[in-house]
């Protein structure tokens, strides 16, 4: 068993060397041998774990002692529980699927960079794999990084691109403001309990203050704002779309962003322990949920769209989590890993379709073009928009259920945040797959259904998309029939609105059910009617169309207010240090030498007379000093 779990993160990373170090070598056809069957041997064993933890609560590992001194010893173990399986399952599971797409979606690209573009896919999967498998902070803490370090080389994969890099960039400098927070609440942990077990801290959480549990609770928090991209720090991933569309799907959908997700859950006794803290979360998941999607709604790039619905769609995981439904926030990110691969990967095989365009503006009736895109992606929309019994209906209505047992104005803020998507996802899909095509002749000639090696994750993922929400069947319908809460009970603190949740009524849960799924029919109805018969229409927007458009101009308020400041204080200092300072000393001890030098060189005049004056001078002060007795030479040497 132990070698299982060893193999699971080392197959990717043997994957990732082979590819890497071979890439200028290998064959396309063996590169995505090796990075496709890398990622399907670690689902497969993931599955063999799978059946072990049915039967037992968790399997830890002991690889060796990372670090360790005389007073604090960090080892290097890996932790399969109720909680990592489940993460395990669905990152190589979708990952392997994203790997399939990608043999065919980037198979233009030249044989090195193929083999470069799998290799780093095989290293995000290894890193992600490390960051859930982790049994310590510390080793959370690495594949945490190593999943910020991914995302930065796959978003500016196409690096001759200069706006592709700057995103890049982007991404790597924000996340790091969230890691600080992360890094010093493993810094307070370590010096408080003296251990970054997770075993260790949780059974000696009581041995820390109110106010610890609250700070390390924030900092914690802090880190996850950054990697699930929460506000304020959640620009960076709409910009994260300059890599190819499969890697969206891979960083929206099944890896990194679910990071902060899984590092509230992992820490639940922190958090159920810290109310305040649980409160702060809600309401910044809900404010994100809400922010994200009234930009969508007027964003014209497809991938930007979907980009701005996982941002959204994280709020509500978020909400999730502050109002204590830890298996409601678990359950929307399983559900959510497969209708948002899905989109992203329909998005990608409608843009590979369309030429590399991706304004939907200049789509319009691709479903007779893309009949299985068409179908697949349509089925990802109601999934997403929360249309029964798609996966979505289930997991948002039991985060929406807590949000109202907590306070009946988060649910209601919920709905309309659900409703807002609904409305923005059904516009998507009516531009671009109903009404005339608005492409080029050109496009339109060439438009065709993509090769199977995309269709097949597409057919796989629109299936898990319309049962998976079957693993949390609500009590009204079938009572004790939520699979996924039993399975996660035994790593959760049961001390919040999750367990309230089943004190609604029947009735009550009945009334919202059906409420909502009105509203959302209705929704799609108007979205659909509103958006199908779109005419082309570049005109700029004005008004409150043209705030959304330009995403109520964060970025540039975060350039005018952060970016531009510190650059004209870097400027600054770099010109005083190393202008004045720095460069002023080293040429002024050079023109100091060059003007003593020319003054002395004047000495060789090539004049007689001078020479023999120097003499006659010379030998003066030679009997001066003789005559004293040498008393000049001491004072000199005292002086030296």
């Amino acid at each position: 068993m132990n070698n299982v779990i060893l193999l699971i993160p080392i197959l990717p990373l043997i994957g990732f060397l082979l590819n890497g170090l071979g890439r200028n070598i290998l064959p396309k056809p063996v590169v995505a041998i090796i990075g496709c069957a890398s990622i399907l041997s670690s689902f497969i064993l993931s599955l063999v774990l799978f059946n072990q933890i049915k039967t037992n609560p968790s399997i830890s590992l002991h690889v060796y002692d990372f670090i360790r001194t005389a007073t604090l010893v960090i080892p290097f173990d890996l932790l399969i529980d109720h909680l990592s399986i489940l993460f395990l399952l669905f990152i190589t599971g979708i990952g392997f699927l994203i790997h399939l797409y990608s043999t065919a979606y980037m198979h233009s690209e030249t044989s090195a960079h193929y083999a470069r573009y799998f290799a780093y896919l095989n290293l995000f999967v290894f890193s992600m794999l490390m960051l859930i498998m982790g049994g310590n902070y510390i080793i959370m803490f690495i594949g945490w990084e190593g999943v910020g370090l991914c995302s930065y080389l796959l978003i500016g994969y196409w690096f001759k691109n200069i706006n592709y890099t700057i995103a890049a960039k982007k991404a790597f400098v924000m996340n790091r403001i969230g890691d600080l927070g992360f890094l010093l609440a493993i810094f307070w942990i370590i010096n408080k309990l003296g251990t970054a077990s997770y075993a260790d801290v949780f059974s000696n959480i009581h041995k820390l203050s109110a106010q610890d549990i609250s700070i390390i609770s924030v900092l914690l928090f802090v880190g996850a704002m950054g990697k699930s991209a929460q506000l304020p720090l959640y620009t960076w991933l709409p910009d994260a779309m300059a890599g190819p569309t499969p890697v969206s799907a891979l960083i929206h959908a099944a890896t990194m962003v679910t990071a902060g997700i899984y590092m509230v859950i992992r820490n639940n006794v922190f958090y159920s322990n810290a109310p305040e803290v649980q409160t702060f979360i809600s309401i910044v998941g809900l404010a994100t949920a809400l922010f994200a999607a009234t930009i969508a709604l007027k964003q014209n790039d497809i991938k930007k769209v979907l980009a701005y619905s996982t941002v959204s769609q994280l709020g509500y995981m978020f909400l999730g989590l502050g109002v204590g439904a830890y298996t409601g926030a678990l359950f929307h990110v399983i559900t959510h890993a497969f209708f948002k691969a899905l989109l992203f990967l329909g998005a990608g095989s409608v843009i590979h379709a369309m030429h590399h365009e991706q304004d939907i503006r200049k789509m319009g009736g691709l479903r007779k073009y893309l009949p299985l895109t068409n179908i697949t992606f349509l089925i990802g929309c109601l999934a997403i928009a929360g249309v029964p019994p798609f996966a979505g209906f289930f997991s948002k209505d039991e985060i929406l259920a807590a949000a109202y047992v907590k306070s009946p104005i988060l649910y209601f803020l919920g709905v309309i945040g659900a409703l807002l998507t609904t409305f923005y996802m059904f516009r998507l899909y009516a531009m671009t797959f109903s009404g005339k095509f608005r492409g080029t002749s050109e496009q339109e000639q060439h438009l065709h259904e993509s090769p199977i090696a995309m269709t097949i994750p597409l057919a796989v993922l629109a299936i898990f998309s319309t049962i998976s929400g079957f693993i949390g069947i609500p009590e009204v319908f079938v009572s004790n029939a939520h699979w996924l809460g039993h399975f996660i009970d035994p790593i959760l603190v049961h001390t919040n609105a999750e367990v309230k949740h089943h004190e609604l009524s029947h009735t009550t849960e009945f009334a919202m059910m059906g409420g909502v799924t009105a509203s959302v029919l209705i929704v799609i109805f108007i979205s659909w009617n509103s958006f199908r018969k779109y005419t082309l229409n570049l005109a700029e927007s004005t008004g409150l169309s043209k705030l959304l458009e330009n995403k109520w101009y964060v970025d540039e308020i975060y350039n005018s207010i952060i970016v531009v400041p510190i650059e004209f204080l870097s400027t600054a200092f770099t010109y005083v240090v190393e202008k004045i300072i720095i460069d002023g000393f080293v040429n002024g001890v050079g023109y100091a030498i060059n003007y003593t030098s020319r003054q002395i060189r004047l000495i060789q005049n090539g004049q007689v007379g001078t020479y023999i004056l120097m003499m006659v001078l010379s030998l003066i002060c030679i009997l001066f000093i003789w005559i004293n007795d040498g008393t000049i030479v001491h004072f000199l040497s005292k002086i030296f």
